[in-house]
């Protein structure tokens, strides 16, 4: 289930997690360390570093390998050296489960343009698609992030219920709305993949 090297749609390039993409990931988590902080569970310290981005980089490629996660970086053919994004679904289970969960993030300088809808678009299409062809995501969304839960409704995501203490974000456990979007190709009678 090795991802293609990229997806593209009208204003952007998504490239697969490859350690080459280390700069650009570094720097894209150094920006974004303040403005993402409230969203995130804590990151270590390599997650700032090339280094350490070519490590995790290089154990994205090799889950994506045996199908438990997939990651794309997000850039602007405009700036090829410049992930101003990233998605990841990540817990990928088949069989009877067919269901991954789904991770995002935008560069601050980037918001409200529509760039991550139209990312998310094109990388759902391809983990709904026969490829990966994943019955069900999930996306879970602390209730005060407004603007990911508008997202993610624009997007088919429905509300599912509350994980209470779910993550610890910024000294504290936090709640988490839970959405999931089902495979709208998928009839609900068929049986996953043997």
């Amino acid at each position: 289930m090795t991802p293609p090297d990229s997806l593209t749609t009208p204003r952007l390039v998504l490239r697969a997690s490859n350690p080459a993409l280390a700069e650009a990931t570094a720097a894209f988590y150094c920006r974004n360390r303040a403005e993402h902080a409230g969203w995130n569970p804590p990151l270590g310290g390599s997650t700032f570093s090339v280094q350490g981005q070519r490590q995790l980089l290089s154990e994205a490629v090799a889950a994506a390998a045996v199908g438990t996660r997939i990651g794309w970086w997000l850039f602007a053919p405009a700036e090829p050296g410049v992930a101003i994004g990233q998605i990841h679904f990540s817990q990928i289970v088949q069989r009877a489960f067919c269901s991954a969960m789904l991770g995002y993030a935008i560069d601050a300088a980037h918001e409200g343009r529509g760039l991550m809808r139209e990312a998310l678009q094109a990388a759902l299409a391809d983990a709904f698609g026969p490829r990966v062809h994943l019955h069900r995501v999930q996306a879970n969304v602390r209730p005060e992030n407004t603007r990911s839960l508008a997202l993610l409704a624009r997007l088919g995501f429905k509300h599912e219920g509350l994980a209470r203490e779910y993550l610890f974000i910024g000294g504290a456990w936090r709640d988490h709305v839970m959405t999931a979007r089902l495979n709208p190709h998928w009839p609900a009678d068929t049986p996953p993949p043997a």
